[in-house]
Parts: structure tokens; C-alpha cells; sequence
């Protein structure tokens, strides 16, 4: 078994809630050592979020496996020298602080490039650094009404939010693959590059098909429930016993066989309101209508049967209890259990892992668990001894 890609590497980051833990337990997955750091006596807020699993937080558990905490306070003279010790030795350092509070407190990316010309430093802001919003508070459900995504979602007279983290999760991806691109450059070139993310621009990003098409279409996508603003069928439909199943038809090719052989229809497929894909679209009414009245004369085996011997796409309608037990994750070994101070948790494996390895990811820290540990890797970086047991709370604070 070789070593994982990002052994030896070192991530210190300043960070709660999920846009930054979100990308550092990818790090962190692949070998990195992360070093998360914590406000004394409360730590990260997202241990606070509920205590689902055990007593920890769900998101908690979710965000930092495999990362050590210290309790530090960056603020006071010694937590500050802690902190700079710390970058001095690590290769990716990443916050989730305001810009203003950033510049600061001296950890804006511009300031740290100076003092440390090799470190890759990143962040994670609301807006970016610049424009009339810099400065203003942002939280995901913030950002997704402010970037138009929630206009996309729920039906014809009512805007609906994502129910995940969607914009906290899109920056902590950009994050994570920008940390990837940067590290990978600077093995190159030796130069280090920032990787500061915010989260509007991430969710601009992922809302550029839509928006693109508004842009130059002149009307935006209607709100369509389950189906799509510009597939038809595609969506949602009830069958005789009552269950619920997705369909997807995405050319005139199904349609044909769709109609055939799954709804038994042939004539629809030579329609002239169903027989081209904006034809479907420009009837789509009509079209659910038909669909809707058939399939609730079938019942779900009967139908998927039908599905399968017209090779036409469908999935059931799951609820997230359903996902839990889902049997492509069973089948697969998807989860794998994760040390806790509650002992072992089932968290599920990270989309890549690289082949030929077991995983043996590490356990989800307490609250300042690898203080000791991690001072005692840098006394020798420090102007005073490391602090002993009994007095190190006190030389973390002011």
C-alpha cells in the first residue's frame, strides 16, 4: 500500500460552520494533516448544531473526521504566536473570516504571502474581497436568496431554498480543488498562489446555465417542481399503487420508445404536439396530463419492468431515511466506522479513494484534543517554552 496523495502535507485553518471544514476533511481524506484550530471553551459553532449522532453534532461529524483540534486564542499575544509557529511549517493555511477582520488581524492572503512566500493561503468570504456586499454578513440561506437560486426552486407561486448547505458546499469544493490546483503549482514553479473563494461567486458559477439562458433568452426558467424548465417528461409521476417515480426522457429517440412500449401510446410519438422536443416543451401541460393518466393505471413493478425493456431512465422518489439504508451503499461498502469520543460512528467514504488502500481515516477530534500535541510539534518555533497542562488554557487567552 502506497501513501495517500497528500501525506505530508500540512492544512492549518481557522474555521467553522461548512464552507472551509467542508474542504478541509477533503484535504484531510486524502492524507493531509489538517490542524483545526478552535475558540477556547465553545470551539467550532457547528458542534453546537444538534446532537443527533450520539451527542455530537450531525454536522460536526459530517465536516472534520480525520482533523486534530486545538483550543486557541488567535487574538492574544501567545495564541497569535502559537498561530504564526504553525504557519511557518504548514503548506496550506485557510479561514473563513470576514475580509475586514482578516486584514485586521494580519491573515488576509496578501499579508501572509509576504511573511510567508511558499505558504498557500486561502479563504472563504460571503462576496469576495471589493464591490458594495464585502463587507456584508452572509449565510447560505443568504446567498441563495441573493443569487437567484431559490427563484428556480419550488413551484409556479412559490420561491423554495435548497434543503443542504448548497452555496457553503459549492465554495468548499472550489476551495478543495483550487488547494489541489495550488499545491500542485507550486511543486512546478515554487510559487504559492491564494485560492480565496466567496460564496456568491461559487453559486454564480453553478447557476450560469440558467442564468445564461435568461441572459440571452430574455425569460427566465419557470419554477417546475420535479420536472425540468426545458426536458420533456421529465419529472415526477404516481403510479396505480400509489408510489411515486421519476422519469427522464431526453430525446425523440426514447419518446418513440417511451410510447411504445411504456405508456403502449404509438400514436403520441407522431403527435404533433409530442413529436420534437420543443414541441414537448411548448405542450408540456398536455403532455404531463397523458403521462400521468396512463401511469396511474400501472403499478410501479409493472411499470419499471416496462422502463427497463425500453431502456428508458426512471428512479424512485427517496426520502433521506431511505438514502441511509440505501442499498447501493450497502452493496458497495460505502461506509466505513469512524473513531469518536462516543466511540465508532458509520460515516459514509469519501466519491474517490485511491485504489488499493484501506481506508483508516481519522476520528472526529473533541474539542481541543491535540493541543498538547501540537505544541509540543512546535516549542522549538516558539520564544517561550510550550505551555504545561495546568497552564495552558491561560496562555492561550489574553
Amino acid at each position: 500500500m502506497t501513501e495517500l496523495p497528500l501525506a505530508g502535507i500540512v492544512v492549518v485553518a481557522v474555521e467553522q460552520a461548512v464552507a472551509v471544514p467542508f474542504a478541509t476533511r477533503q484535504l484531510a481524506d486524502l492524507g493531509a494533516r489538517v490542524i483545526k484550530i478552535e475558540r477556547p471553551g465553545t470551539g467550532d459553532f457547528a458542534r453546537g448544531y444538534d446532537d443527533k449522532v450520539s451527542g455530537i453534532s450531525s454536522a460536526f461529524v459530517w465536516l472534520n473526521r480525520g482533523k486534530e483540534s486545538i483550543e486557541l486564542d488567535i487574538k492574544s499575544r501567545s495564541g497569535r504566536a502559537v498561530l504564526d509557529a504553525l504557519l511557518g511549517r504548514a503548506d496550506i493555511f485557510l479561514h473563513n473570516i470576514s475580509p475586514s477582520a482578516a486584514r485586521r488581524q494580519g491573515l488576509d492572503s496578501a499579508t501572509l504571502a509576504a511573511l510567508h512566500p511558499t505558504l498557500i493561503c486561502g479563504s472563504v468570504s460571503g462576496y469576495g474581497s471589493g464591490g458594495p456586499l464585502s463587507d456584508a454578513k452572509a449565510y447560505d440561506l443568504l446567498i441563495q436568496g441573493e443569487a437567484g437560486l431559490m427563484s428556480l426552486n419550488g413551484d409556479k407561486d412559490n420561491f423554495a431554498k435548497v434543503g443542504i448547505s448548497v452555496a457553503d458546499i459549492a465554495a468548499g469544493m472550489y476551495v478543495y480543488s483550487s488547494a489541489l490546483a495550488a499545491l500542485f503549482h507550486r511543486s512546478r514553479t515554487n510559487e504559492a498562489l491564494p485560492i480565496d473563494v466567496s460564496l456568491f461567486d461559487s453559486l454564480a458559477e453553478w447557476l450560469s446555465y440558467p442564468m445564461y439562458y435568461t441572459k440571452h433568452g430574455g425569460t427566465a426558467p419557470e419554477r417546475m417542481g420535479t420536472s425540468h424548465a426545458t426536458i420533456a417528461p421529465y419529472g415526477g409521476f404516481e403510479t396505480a399503487d400509489g408510489q411515486r417515480i421519476l422519469l427522464a426522457v431526453q430525446n425523440d429517440r426514447e419518446w418513440r420508445r417511451f410510447c411504445d412500449a411504456v405508456m403502449e401510446r404509438a400514436e403520441f410519438a407522431i403527435d404533433p404536439r409530442f413529436g420534437s422536443h420543443a414541441a414537448r416543451v411548448d405542450n408540456r401541460l398536455a403532455l404531463d396530463d397523458e403521462i400521468a393518466r396512463t401511469l396511474r393505471e400501472i403499478d410501479y413493478a409493472s411499470l419499471v419492468k416496462r422502463l427497463d425493456a425500453a431502456d428508458i431512465a426512471y428512479a424512485r422518489m427517496n426520502t433521506i431515511d431511505q438514502l441511509a439504508t440505501h442499498e447501493q451503499l450497502d452493496s458497495r461498502g460505502r461506509w466505513t466506522p469512524t473513531g469518536s469520543e462516543v466511540g465508532d460512528i458509520d460515516t459514509l467514504l469519501p466519491p474517490w479513494f485511491p485504489e488499493n488502500h484501506v481506508p483508516r481515516f481519522g476520528s472526529i477530534p473533541s474539542l481541543g484534543e491535540h493541543t498538547e500535541q501540537v505544541l509540543d510539534w512546535i516549542a522549538d518555533d516558539l520564544e517561550l517554552p510550550p505551555p504545561t497542562t495546568a497552564t495552558q488554557e491561560r496562555a492561550m487567552k489574553p
